[in-house]
């Protein structure tokens, strides 16, 4: 698994824009920013639905304000359900980014096997990156929402 000091791995992730999948490399989206990401199991469920994201969009600008350049929606899913989600919960000021095939949940070492529910899904986490490299992490113990949330994340800004 990743820790506090690690870099990213270079992959290539997706997000829907223009109503197009367009591709961007860690570098793009990573480089010369500093970056809030949380991520979760999936789209549309529960705690992810009521609790994870909507936190997030509610305290954005909060966020942003502490000198953060960027906040960012890691799940599981593709392009697609991923902008989908996002509009449907007023996710403007969140980059909503597809790991579609699960390749950079792996990498890092955050994924979890959930068998015949989802398959590889991620574990619920968060994380502040700055230039890429990672500064803090919070990974949940699984069937936990304690230290990821968008309120946690803000207080140790």
């Amino acid at each position: 698994m990743i820790e506090v000091g690690s870099a990213l791995p270079e992959v290539e992730f997706t997000i829907l824009e223009d109503g197009k999948v367009k591709n961007y490399r860690t570098d793009e989206i990573f480089e010369d920013k500093r970056v809030v990401m949380f991520a979760l199991p999936g789209a549309f469920t529960p705690t992810c639905s009521q609790s994870h994201l909507p936190g997030y969009v509610a305290l954005a600008d909060k966020i942003k304000e502490k000198g953060v350049d960027l906040i960012i929606c890691l799940s599981v899913n593709d392009a697609f359900v991923m902008h989908a989600w996002g509009e449907a919960n007023n996710a403007d000021e969140i980059m909503m980014l597809a790991d579609g095939n699960g390749y950079f949940t792996r990498q890092i070492g955050l994924d979890m096997n959930t068998g015949d529910f989802g398959g590889i899904r991620s574990l619920r986490y968060s994380m502040l990156l700055e230039d890429g490299i990672i500064k803090q992490l919070n990974v949940e113990d699984p069937g936990q929402f304690e230290v990821s949330d968008a309120q946690a994340m803000l207080d140790s800004l």
